[in-house]
């Protein structure tokens, strides 16, 4: 695919799912907060069925919500549904994955240090490994399993656990995180399509025949709202997370992911607990002690450089032709890298004058983390990390 094309998909793709993922995010924050700051009805609205309700404010208006213990005896004329926001956040989310990591499986998604796959074998493994997570989810939430939630939520952090760890032993280290994220995020929309809808459209069936309706369905479909409230705080990680390889690149990534789905749920937990009123501050003290231990124990250790090493002289010369070598065909001004036709991060390596500028990026990204050139895909050795190394010491 022509690259200048490739990136207007990117843009158009990417676009559309931030703004459908901050509506059904949107809608879903405020549906839990709404669902638990319902306040016992005064009698005249209890009579009705109504089993909660509150009062707002916004906009310059009140706003008087209302909701029926089951359903009312009279169905609306209109009555609004909240689905498409799911839907269209995981059309656009598989598109994207697919333009990223399937046409470009071999810049994005294959790694020839983990695992030699073809492009067709990258994109089935993919694919594959969506369709046993979702599937193991959907067999464990069907059983009465969700009815036990503590019990059910171990069992799918082994499973997201084993998982993580599969994915990082075939994929590259974004690839691998990226896919846990379609997983997680197509269980969300399946537990829109699945269980929350089928469950709502019982509830008007039930009121248009007149009949009163089982609330095992309002039940099941709480269930899995509940779950997927849980699992919004990841999954944003997720969709950010390959701008910040510091997590992905880690040699225990999969360990790391897990760590981070667990801190991001228990500040979930915080917010979810304050809307009962409940303050649990030391929740949101240990998911911030636990980001710092986090990041203290994935952090690059620095280049070490020996005594004799320090004596060694490295010309200006010498790195910039390291520099045009190894990252010129991405961070030049006019790239000739098949996949970056512009310059990452707008980082342009034109002279001497403008690595040292960019000194501090080298040295965290190029020596230290060795995330740098993406995927090594120009094979920088480790002898010219150790001269990138040298001269940057020489600057001080």
């Amino acid at each position: 695919m022509d690259p200048y094309i490739n990136e207007w998909l990117n843009l158009v793709i990417r676009f559309a799912h931030l703004i459908t993922g901050i509506a059904w995010v949107g809608a879903s924050f405020y549906f839990v907060w709404l669902d638990n700051h319902l306040q016992k009805p005064p009698a005249i609205k209890a009579e009705k069925g109504i089993g909660g309700d509150l009062w707002a404010i916004h906009g310059g208006g009140f706003y008087e919500v209302a909701k029926y213990k089951l359903a009312p005896p009279v169905m609306p004329t209109t009555l609004h549904w909240f689905k498409w926001e799911a839907y269209t956040t995981w059309i656009t989310g598989f598109l994207l994955l697919s333009l990223m990591f399937y046409v470009g499986a071999e810049t994005y998604l294959i790694d020839k240090r983990v695992a030699d796959l073809t492009q067709w074998q990258a994109i089935l493994f993919g694919l594959g490994s969506i369709v046993v997570g979702v599937g193991i989810y959907e067999i464990l939430v069907r059983t009465k399993l969700r009815n036990h939630s503590i019990i059910l939520g171990l069992i799918l952090m082994v499973v997201a656990t084993a998982l993580s760890y599969g994915l990082t032993q075939i994929f590259s280290a974004r690839g691998a995180y990226m896919h846990m994220g379609a997983i997680i995020g197509t269980i969300m929309a399946g537990n829109v399509f699945f269980g929350i809808m089928p469950s709502q459209r019982a509830l008007v069936k039930a009121v248009e025949a007149g009949t009163a309706p089982d609330p095992a369905y309002g039940l099941n479909a709480k269930v899995r709202s509940t779950h997927n409230t849980y699992t919004t705080l990841p999954i944003i990680f997720i969709m950010i997370s390959n701008h910040y390889p510091m997590t992905f690149n880690h040699s225990a990534n999969w360990l790391v992911l897990m760590a981070i789905v667990l801190i991001t749920a228990a500040v979930r937990q915080y917010f979810v607990l304050r809307h009962f009123g409940k303050q649990k501050p030391l929740i949101l003290v240990a998911s911030v002690v636990a980001t710092i231990m986090l990041a203290v124990a994935i952090a690059p250790r620095a280049t070490e450089i020996t005594a004799e090493q320090k004596n060694q002289i490295v010309t200006d010369a010498e790195i910039t032709q390291v520099i045009a070598q190894r990252c010129g065909s991405c961070h030049a001004e006019h790239p000739t890298d098949n996949i970056f036709t512009i310059a990452p991060a707008g980082v342009i390596f034109s002279d001497i004058a403008s690595i040292k500028q960019w000194a501090p990026r080298i040295k965290a990204r190029v020596v230290d983390a060795k995330d740098m050139p993406f995927m090594n895909k120009t094979e920088m050795t480790d002898q010219e990390r150790l001269k990138l190394a040298l001269w940057l010491a020489q600057l001080k």
